[in-house]
């Protein structure tokens, strides 16, 4: 699909993820062992023939920038495409952007410019794996100005849900301020629209200082735009929190999600690091768990997630629990409901336990 480009923005919710995005970005965020979450945008953008992508930074971005090293693993490093990063500027007077409207108006000469007559505006907080290109094709078929993604998620994970009447048309947006009891349509951020529409839009809003693009720009014109919703009916993971974070993760241990997430479409790419295989050493046990590559295990592991070069010594035990990268759990020290950062020490004989909905997170480079 070379008449798309896409603006993708990478940090969002980082204020509700706690000690996890104290020194990343939303979109660098580990997720499923060895991926980070904008993979799976970058992956499905690249699988979709989309290969013009404005990256949108705003802070904490040198994990980021460090993963996706201009977007070489993406086959995106490219001279007349590829990845653009835009640093967290408005215009040149050095403001910092304050909402997704400025950072669009920051970066609308870079729209105007790019040859592709449409954009796909996408966030950098969510694990899918879908064609655009079904997108784009529902889009014109419906005569549409916007056509939006939209998943059924618990509205923890976002608080922005669609309102659909007749063929998915959306009607309104409700804009919830506590959990749901059940499922929602939820929001995705995803937009597909013509460029001259964004940008007119984009124009209006900034000047009339307006901030929050569905409540302020989307939601007053339903009535006059021809706004219509694709639901994703697969695995969608959007991540808004630390609870949303735990429990998609905990997901990816049951096969059939997993297939959902990276066969469903086409491959989930990431940065390769060629690391060595994972010992299992004489005492080992391991249970129902994603292991990544480099780790060295003499303990026991259960309905867990371990990063890549995690070490887990004998006697230790983990249980429903997310280790990243380069963590290490000594001998003899029980874990339960918890998630490390990278390159976090749980020393010997500590006893950690949190609870499904509320998991214990440890900073980065810690020692427990």
């Amino acid at each position: 699909m070379s008449n798309i480009m896409s603006v993708l923005f990478a940090s969002e919710n980082e204020s509700n993820l706690n000690q996890l995005t104290i020194h990343r970005t939303t979109a660098s965020m580990p997720f499923g062992g060895r991926y980070r979450l904008i993979d799976f945008a970058l992956s499905n953008l690249v699988n979709s023939g989309i290969t013009t992508i404005g990256l949108v930074i705003k802070s904490n971005y040198n994990s980021l920038m460090d993963h996706i090293r201009m977007g070489r693993d993406w086959d995106l490093n490219r001279k007349n495409s590829g990845i653009a990063v835009f640093p967290p500027f408005v215009t040149n007077n050095s403001r910092d952007y304050k909402s997704k409207i400025d950072a669009l108006y920051g970066i609308s000469d870079y729209i105007n410019r790019a040859k592709e007559e449409y954009v796909l505006l996408t966030d950098g907080n969510i694990a899918y794996n879908f064609d655009f290109e079904i997108l784009f094709d529902e889009h014109i078929a419906k005569k549409a100005d916007i056509t939006m993604l939209i998943h059924k998620a618990t509205a923890t994970a976002r608080k922005a849900v669609a309102v659909t009447g007749k063929n998915n048309r959306v009607t309104g947006f409700s804009f919830l301020t506590s959990q749901s009891a059940g499922d929602a349509d939820m929001v995705m951020n995803v937009y597909l629209m013509k460029k001259s529409l964004l940008l007119k839009l984009v124009n209006q809003a900034f000047n009339d200082g307006l901030c929050d693009f569905e409540k302020e720009v989307l939601l007053p014109r339903v009535g006059e735009l021809k706004i219509f919703a694709h639901e994703i009916k697969g695995y969608a993971a959007i991540i808004g929190d630390i609870r949303s974070y735990y429990y998609e993760s905990m997901k990816l241990l049951d096969k059939k999600t997993r297939d959902d997430l990276f066969d469903s479409y086409g491959n989930i790419y990431t940065k390769v690091k060629d690391s060595a295989p994972t010992i299992y050493e004489e005492r080992a046990v391991v249970k129902n768990s994603l292991i990544a590559d480099g780790c060295k295990i003499n303990g026991y592991v259960e309905n867990s997630i371990l990063f890549r070069g995690v070490n887990i010594e004998g006697g230790a035990r983990v249980v429903n629990s997310i280790i990243m990268e380069n963590g290490h759990v000594m001998s003899n020290s029980n874990m339960s409901y918890v998630i490390t950062d990278k390159n976090v020490v749980i020393q010997q004989n500590r006893n950690i336990s949190g609870f499904e909905t509320y998991p214990v997170v440890i900073e980065k480079d810690k020692t427990v």
